[in-house]
């Protein structure tokens, strides 16, 4: 028996911005209805597409590009920034199909379409949890875990996060197909298609949701033990208030990923339940448009919660501060540099040490008015 979406099957617990299931009756129905597809719905997904499709290359630019952004934390991000961008890039052919009330694309983009846009949402959940196993190694197991945390390794882990999603996302790939009836992009299962519907649901929502939130919300609960108890006994060191700032990073955008996912998912499993009354697909239409959301929301999160990546974004977008320190004390000190180094001048320790202080006082008049005052009394 056949059951009919516009593009994607909404009782497998992966987004299906085109159509609300009517399909989980019991006398399950060959009628699908559409999402609300109006003005105010374009809008809305296409700002969701041009900000998540700009946000997220990015951040994949800026990792790629710039050498002190390959660290192990930030591998992973660029992973999950890829899965966001290859999810945000389905709703183009969400928002045709929607609009046509048919799929015009036939039946191999079809198939590519389902895998890569449910394959790029199991990526990012489980790219979360390698993030949040990586948070709980580097904060309760610095020394031991200095090994594993390698971005080398990290790549490698990353590389099996893809395969394992692919893995997953199987069936879709095998069952899904333009059916001929509706010429609607789906999943024809075998017979007993309902029991293969439920048990689709169960696996995807909880190998894809659920199962890794237990994960993660025990690394943090673990974290959180770990941290107080070392805070107790002594105070804070340079490296540990960076892994902090680190962590906290991964903790908020593994918040705005449950805070978006769960309403989707929750549905889902309710559905199973109590079917969800067909009135109410605007309700529906709220939880998948909250999943776009996070997938443009994430770049704005690296942006506002991690220094390097802020600071590789203005460089990329050519955002100076006016009275910044970066570029422009750095400058300042090679111009010092200059003025005592002449340019056939042997450079030996001394006049070393002389051009490190000369540049230190400089740099310490232009950050604070009272720093002069404090070298004086120095010397």
């Amino acid at each position: 028996m056949d059951i009919t979406w516009n593009w994607m099957p909404a009782n497998i617990s992966m987004p299906t911005p085109h159509t609300y299931p009517s399909h989980l009756n019991h006398n399950i129905t060959d009628k699908a209805v559409p999402m609300p597809f109006d003005v105010v719905t374009a809008v809305i997904y296409t700002i969701v597409f041009i900000v998540g499709l700009v946000g997220n290359t990015l951040a994949i630019y800026v990792v790629v590009r710039y050498v002190k952004m390959k660290t192990v934390t930030n591998i992973y991000i660029l992973n999950l920034a890829i899965a966001d961008e290859l999810y945000i890039l389905g709703i183009p052919f969400m928002g045709t199909s929607s609009v046509l009330s048919y799929w015009p694309f036939g039946n191999f983009l079809c198939k590519v379409c389902m895998t890569t846009d449910a394959m790029s949402q199991f990526a990012s959940t489980f790219c979360l949890t390698v993030m949040s196993i990586d948070r709980y190694l580097a904060v309760v197991h610095p020394i031991r875990s200095a090994k594993w945390r390698k971005p080398q390794v990290a790549n490698v882990f990353s590389g099996m996060v893809w395969v394992v999603s692919f893995l997953t996302v199987l069936p879709l790939t095998i069952y899904s197909d333009v059916q001929e009836e509706f010429n609607t992009c789906n999943i024809t299962w075998p017979e007993q298609s309902q029991l293969w519907s439920i048990v689709f649901i169960l696996y995807t929502t909880i190998l894809g949701f659920f199962g890794p939130l237990v994960v993660i919300c025990l690394c943090y609960l673990i974290i959180v033990i770990k941290v107080r108890s070392a805070s107790m006994r002594a105070g804070l060191t340079k490296r540990r208030k960076s892994e902090r700032k680190v962590t906290r990073m991964v903790v908020i955008i593994v918040l705005v990923f449950v805070l978006c996912w769960l309403p989707f998912f929750t549905a889902n499993i309710v559905n199973l339940i109590h079917i969800i009354p067909e009135a109410n697909n605007t309700i529906y239409f709220s939880f998948v448009i909250l999943t776009y959301v996070n997938s443009c929301a994430n770049p704005f999160l690296y942006g506002f919660l991690s220094d390097n990546f802020k600071q590789s974004f203005q460089k990329v977008l050519c955002i100076h501060k006016p009275n910044g320190v970066g570029t422009t004390d750095q400058r300042g000190s090679r111009r010092i540099q200059q003025s005592h180094n002449p340019i056939f001048a042997p450079r030996n320790h001394t006049q070393n040490l002389q051009t490190i202080q000369v540049s230190h006082e400089q740099y310490s008049s232009l950050c604070d008015p009272h720093c002069k005052v404090e070298n004086m009394t120095l010397k």
